[in-house]
């Protein structure tokens, strides 16, 4: 089963933004890590929801916009040996990571 964000504001689940600055050359590298990251080890950690991907179109930011079930769950993560790897990884591609937690407050589409 897949599972994809669902960005709703009465679901409480933490929200990763996390991004990166990267070489336009190395941008691809960035995704390709995150990806197989995600699909080797994060998915599996308890709590983890989702994890999306995307790149601007200068080239220079990857952005993952991930779900959690909580804070607790995305900080056992953190401490976690085997994904402390890939995160590491991904910090020597990019030249500055910012990842943030944040609460979804308002959403808004058309009906």
């Amino acid at each position: 089963m897949t599972v994809t964000a669902s960005i709703d504001s009465s679901r409480p689940v933490a929200t990763l933004i996390n991004v990166f600055t990267v070489a336009p050359e190395r941008q691809q590298e960035l995704v390709a890590l995150l990806a197989h990251a995600t699909e080797a080890t994060i998915k599996h950690q308890p709590g983890f929801i989702c994890a999306n991907f995307h790149i601007s179109q200068d080239g220079e930011r990857v952005v993952n916009y991930a779900q959690w079930e909580s804070e607790q769950h995305y900080r056992a993560m953190l401490a976690n040996p085997e994904a402390r790897v890939h995160m590491d990884q991904a910090a020597t591609i990019a030249t500055d990571v910012q990842p943030r937690l944040f609460e979804v407050r308002s959403t808004h589409g058309r009906a």
